[in-house]
């Protein structure tokens, strides 16, 4: 039986995990859930799952939590902050960690998974869009396991040659196509962007995320992330890797060989499958995803995506071909300009130009350690910030 910790356990990412779990409780216990703040749903999830431990952020809601689970005869073991957090992805009864919290908070657990050498289950995109070389090393010299969760990267990894080591070249590749919805607004008039909400950006049309993401997915931040991540995951050059929008979202992503050939992975938009793949690998188990009807779906539609209205896609390859701290400062102002455009004290289309302002401002710094690489999320966040501020006060 394998012994999980999941980083995120209330996020989707997190409830789509224990859904598999839920349907092979004699392959899999739950040893750790670790969340941020929603007290309610981890109460519930310990009651079903009974793990030995259960994290929150805050001290206060963590004692909320322990009386709660106390009253109600559950014997989990409550701890809060950063350092629990860490604890719970080195657990030495644990052999698998879903690396699935948002954001910059995910990337010390995540590294203190493969530090353990663990098998990662990598939904945390800033392990390797803030630590990209840090992050593979760490997993290399500690011989730790990684498994994309990404739809698009488990597509990937689903469609390269058996036992892939990183050689694309000397594996026949010449092409990684990440395949993208387009997102809300593909086909908006582009004068309208101005006006965009925040509920009309969080409005996907095929996938249910949450509103960080979801903002992403609507800007394009999302896929160029995803391309950063796979420079790292598969040892490819970003003049490799193209993005293909595919507003039907049922081809996850493909791969190109020198033959001609091209592969593909296929199936409804669901985040179980790529869990269960991953979870299972090498076997294969029950998802609870549909299979998928080709006869309903009746054709694919494929477009290159317009810079015009994606700059921010434009933005993650540049700060790829930068390289050093360019992708964690871009990551670092995205999710500030994000926020704020949340708040509503930020246009949606100013995300981008805060985003390009900040990328061009902060110094590029080489990244060798995990000092440097906060240091560049410090500096992106200040300097989007001010940005912002100064727009506000114009």
């Amino acid at each position: 039986m394998k012994t999980l910790t999941i980083l995120g356990s209330t996020g989707s990412i997190g409830i789509s995990t224990l859904d598999v779990v839920r349907r092979h409780r004699d392959r899999y216990r739950v040893e750790a859930l670790c969340a941020h703040h929603q007290v309610d749903r981890l109460f519930d999830q310990c009651l079903e799952f009974s793990p030995r431990y259960a994290v929150l952020a805050d001290p206060g809601r963590a004692e909320t939590l322990r009386q709660r689970l106390r009253a109600a005869g559950c014997s989990t073991q409550v701890e809060h902050g950063p350092d629990s957090l860490a604890q719970m992805a080195a657990l030495s009864e644990v052999d698998t960690v879903m690396a699935a919290i948002v954001g910059a908070a995910g990337l010390a657990p995540t590294l203190a998974a493969a530090r353990a050498g663990k098998r990662i289950l990598l939904a945390n995109k800033e392990a390797l869009v803030m630590a990209g070389p840090i992050f593979m090393q760490t997993v290399r010299e500690n011989k730790a396991s990684l498994f994309p969760i990404d739809s698009e990267h488990n597509a990937i990894f689903q469609s390269l040659p058996n036992g892939f080591s990183g050689d694309l070249s000397g594996s026949g590749v010449t092409a990684l196509l990440l395949t993208a919805s387009g997102g809300p607004f593909r086909a908006a008039n582009l004068e309208t962007l101005q006006a965009v909400t925040p509920d009309q950006a969080c409005a996907h049309p095929n996938w249910v995320m949450g509103r960080k993401i979801s903002v992403d997915s609507a800007t394009m931040m999302n896929k160029g992330l995803e391309v950063i991540e796979a420079h790292w995951l598969f040892n490819a050059p970003p003049e490799r890797i193209q993005v293909v929008i595919h507003p039907e979202s049922c081809i996850h992503s493909l791969v190109q060989y020198v033959d001609g050939s091209v592969i593909a992975e296929l199936g409804n938009p669901d985040m179980r499958t790529p869990i269960a793949h991953a979870l299972a690998f090498p076997e294969r188990i029950e998802s609870g995803v549909a299979p998928l009807d080709l006869f309903a779906l009746a054709s694919f539609h494929f477009e290159r995506p317009d810079l015009r209205r994606f700059p921010c896609l434009d933005l993650a390859y540049q700060a790829l071909r930068s390289g050093g701290s360019s992708p964690a400062v871009l990551n670092a102002a995205n999710e500030v300009a994000v926020q704020s455009f949340l708040d509503g004290m930020l246009a949606f289309t100013r995300i981008a130009e805060v985003n390009a302002e900040v990328l061009a401002t902060v110094p590029q710094i080489r990244l060798e350690s995990l000092v440097d690489v906060l240091q560049a999320d410090a500096e992106g966040r200040a300097t989007a910030r001010e940005v912002i501020a100064r727009q506000l006060h114009k």
